[in-house]
């Protein structure tokens, strides 16, 4: 399965990940949203910024997926605490998912940049920053 996923442009976080520094994404939610359960080792993550340019930059594959169990507020803390060096959350990014119900960490490996290209959206209604595509190139413009 192949996803699109957007990255904190002002946290660097594609830079981050290009370089080495973070191996690994967070998602959460007070629910089991999306990709809760439905990202697992051998996806391919492509990673566009959330900067309003739209254009897919890097890709990794998956190599380890950990969806929590429901979480407690300081529970959550923790594990984000204990994956900081993987994270390499800013305090911003902290507060954002310190907190959260359930969390998914997502390790990353054989992290490639690409020559940029857009993606068509228009088959998503909503304005996630996680998209399931299934195959990129059904949504490569």
């Amino acid at each position: 399965m192949e996803h699109v996923v957007y990255l904190d442009a002002q946290a660097g976080e594609m830079e981050n990940l290009l370089a080495g520094k973070k191996t690994m994404i967070i998602r959460g939610a007070a629910g089991r949203k999306l990709p809760y359960g439905r990202v697992n080792p051998g996806d391919v993550l492509y990673f566009l910024n959330n900067d309003g340019k739209g254009l897919v930059q890097a890709r990794a594959e998956v190599c380890r997926v950990l969806n929590s169990e429901p979480l407690t507020p300081e529970a959550s803390q923790k594990l984000l605490a204990d994956h900081q060096n993987a994270l390499q959350l800013t305090e911003k990014q902290q507060k954002r998912w310190s907190g959260k119900r359930y969390l998914v960490l997502i390790t990353v490996e054989t992290i490639q940049q690409l020559a940029p290209f857009q993606i068509d959206r228009s088959g998503y209604g909503n304005m996630d920053d996680w998209l399931t595509v299934g195959d990129i190139n059904t949504v490569r413009i």
